[in-house]
């Protein structure tokens, strides 16, 4: 099959993801709708950051991507045509993968690292003997080169992330789905294991949606990136103008809740003045605001906000 690599490797088109959420053992089954018509697409090799607050939908939309999960409406599409759900042994077995926040409760403690690793090839039929190969080429390409043997709590945090990221290589898959995968690990590790994720997308070029509540980190590691709040897509733009000058006022009020160091390197990325800090705690998602869901937090927050939420509008090519 030709490919068209000006086409996009993978898209969203108005995806709805609700869950029902019941309060207690008699109380009433209420729905909270987690993803509410989010549209994005990802190029071949390209990386996409995806930020916002703990809770805003953005966990939901990775395993959304992954065929970890069904949205109750809208489609993923890679390559133009749907992804199957997980483990179904479609065409997209092993090209689609996720790297999860927490390594050691997706390893399993009774299997060596090398079994682990080579879990999706055993999944697809590749043999033994092929399967111990590719497993400790993905080791080594995370540097625990001769690591096979042992088992997943002889490592420490960061390793056991390198380990989990070496199983997502092992079949050399197209999308990788990072799912807040440092914010578990002390400050130095996490630079090494963001600067290990660079030097892998450079080696193996796969296309990344590198996901977490760190702007700072987004912006290292990823050109465009998608700014989320309460389950809607609130702002899209490179990284560059993102954090030159970023447009919808959460997003000016992420960059004003980084840390003064990260702050400093985000005055270095040209952005000049901070906006002043939000107040208040987000809305429940079982009962969004009408309107412009952000309205009730937002400095800039008018009548019509209340009622309505605000159409999208182009800034730029790589921004709206």
């Amino acid at each position: 099959m030709n490919r068209d690599d000006a086409a996009p490797l993978l898209e969203a088109r108005d995806v709805r993801r609700a869950f029902a959420v019941r309060r207690g053992i008699f109380g009433r089954t209420r729905s909270l709708l987690a993803v509410d018509g989010v549209s994005f697409s990802l190029g071949r090799g390209e990386s996409l950051g995806l930020v916002g607050e703990s809770g805003c939908g953005k966990s939901t939309l990775g395993r959304l991507v992954c065929g970890l999960l069904r949205p109750d409406s809208g489609h993923i599409l890679m390559d133009g045509l749907p992804v199957p759900p997980a483990g179904s042994g479609s065409r997209c077995a092993g090209r689609l993968q996720m790297v999860f926040q927490d390594p050691a409760s997706s390893l399993n403690p009774r299997l060596t690292v090398r079994a682990s690793v080579a879990e999706p090839l055993a999944a697809r039929g590749v043999p033994r003997a092929r399967r111990r190969a590719e497993a400790d080429e993905a080791l080594r390409a995370v540097g625990l080169e001769g690591a096979g043997d042992r088992y997943p709590h002889a490592f420490s945090g960061g390793q056991r992330q390198r380990i989990a990221l070496a199983r997502a290589l092992v079949t050399r898959p197209e999308v990788i789905v990072c799912d807040e995968p440092v914010s578990a690990l002390d400050a130095s590790v996490q630079a090494q294991i963001l600067n290990l994720l660079r030097e892998v997308q450079e080696r193996f070029r796969p296309a990344c949606l590198f996901i977490s509540h760190d702007l700072a980190v987004v912006g290292f590691m990823c050109r465009r990136i998608l700014v989320m709040y309460l389950g809607r897509i609130v702002e899209e733009a490179s990284a560059q103008r993102l954090f030159a000058g970023a447009a919808h006022p959460y997003s000016q009020a992420l960059l004003a809740a980084m840390p003064a160091g990260e702050r400093d390197w985000a005055r270095g990325r040209g952005l000049d003045a901070l906006p002043p800090l939000l107040r208040g705690e987000p809305p429940s998602p079982l009962e969004p605001p009408a309107g412009c869901r952000f309205h009730p937090r937002c400095p800039r927050a008018r009548d019509i906000c209340r009622r309505e939420a605000p159409p999208w509008k182009a800034l730029a090519p790589d921004w709206r």
